[in-house]
């Protein structure tokens, strides 16, 4: 196809190189801590002949504008990364009738307003005619506030484009109602972005349990510590502090009874401001870990002391669990954290618990700190997750690799999870 025109009435290979990065178009914001960008490689596309042969194309231009509005909705929607459990996290952009961005926001926190309402608030008037785009399909339903769906409807938004489908069937429908009252709806644009940054709610919600990011930090010889014990500290400061991001954006925080005897470690959030505390979790089955003055039991965040159903403790938040083969069963844990509204879990536990989640089916994400260090001997990072020969090892697909001060961030997925 040239200059738009079939050629010879058959629709023949096109190829478009684009090497180019896309950026938004719209004014950078500095608060964001989550920038977006998306690198587009060599791509071939190929329409097969066919007949006949389609005679009109999208105006690239229009395109591009709705990709550069579509992306800067997903900048704003990981702005709620952490704060809107149990609700997603979703970002808007409001265009007026002539394209023009005259209104954003984002889904701030769970019983607020959501990310439409606040878009359409900013735009006022100018969004009667528009275009909303949302990197979730407006909701259908009336809880804590209005369904989205009418909001757009009354604020007469006259074309939707949305990325992700709502697989809450509580609150999915919200496009039938935009089409029933005569609104353009589109589906899909820049999904695969938009379902990254939303991939603990979407989880939780297709699987019934929480989203589980196992979370280790390692030599690169795979030793989480030396041979006497000794782990502090084997990454540098700057993986330290992005821990504290991992933990902001978790609605719980689990270790086992192994790194509560060893580290006494407190894992509440620090240095993020106004960050949700999330929920401290020690799996501690036989209730001996834990003791009096432990840090996990301070008021700077909730703790909740999972046990045997058989296990004599006198601590009171305490949720008793059965047993496993060895220590709890991590169903049975995630199930009862589910329970209490938790929707992503951030496990930094010792080897043992991360081989019990592991073997459970329970791991969606990995998040590896590699640090340029070699000890030679020491605990590994993963054991006991029934693993024994190399047709068994789980292969992962790496969705990420990032420099943090001088050790390696990388960031993978179960193939098929």
């Amino acid at each position: 196809m040239r200059g738009g025109r079939p050629l010879s009435g058959v629709c023949r290979p096109y190829v478009r190189w684009s090497p180019h990065r896309h950026r938004s178009a719209y004014p950078e914001d500095a608060a964001s801590a989550h920038p977006v960008q998306c690198v587009v490689p060599l791509s071939v596309v190929i329409d097969r002949p066919r007949s006949p042969c389609p005679k009109r194309q999208e105006d690239p231009v229009a395109q591009q504008a709705d990709i550069t509005a579509m992306r800067r909705a997903v900048e704003l929607a990981a702005r709620g990364l952490g704060a809107t459990s149990p609700n997603p996290v979703v970002g808007c952009v409001v265009t007026d009738a002539s394209g023009r961005p005259v209104g954003e926001g984002w889904h701030q926190r769970a019983g607020g307003p959501h990310a439409e309402v606040h878009a359409l608030r900013e735009a006022g008037a100018l969004a009667r005619g528009g275009t909303a785009y949302v990197t979730l399909e407006p909701c259908n339903h009336t809880g804590r506030t209005g369904p989205c769906a009418q909001a757009l409807i009354e604020a007469g938004i006259s074309r939707v484009v949305y990325a992700v489908g709502d697989p809450n069937p509580q609150a999915t429908g919200g496009a039938d109602t935009l089409r029933a009252a005569g609104v353009d709806v589109r589906q899909g644009l820049l999904e695969d972005e938009a379902e990254a940054v939303n991939l603990a709610w979407l989880t939780s919600v297709r699987r019934g349990r929480p989203f589980v990011r196992w979370k280790y930090a390692a030599t690169l010889d795979g030793r989480i510590a030396a041979a006497d014990g000794t782990s502090r500290w084997i990454t540098s400061a700057e993986s330290r502090a992005d821990v504290h991001r991992l933990r902001a954006e978790a609605d719980a925080v689990v270790v086992g009874s192994g790194t509560a005897r060893t580290d006494d470690p407190h894992l509440a959030v620090r240095g993020i401001d106004a960050a949700v505390q999330p929920l401290r979790v020690v799996v501690d089955t036989e209730a001996t870990a834990v003791k009096a003055g432990a840090r996990v039991l301070d008021d700077a965040a909730p703790t909740l002391i999972a046990v045997a159903e058989d296990a004599d403790t006198a601590l009171t938040d305490v949720v008793r669990l059965p047993r496993a083969e060895r220590g709890l069963s991590v169903p049975a844990l995630l199930d009862a954290l589910h329970a209490r509204g938790v929707r992503s879990v951030l496990l930094e536990g010792g080897p043992t618990l991360a081989g019990a989640f592991v073997a459970a089916g329970a791991v969606d994400q990995v998040v590896g700190y590699l640090a340029p260090v070699l000890l030679g001997a020491g605990p590994n990072a993963l054991a006991g997750a029934g693993i024994s020969t190399i047709t068994d090892a789980l292969r992962l697909d790496i969705t990420e690799t990032v420099r943090v001060g001088t050790d390696l961030r990388i960031t993978a997925t179960l193939k098929g999870a």
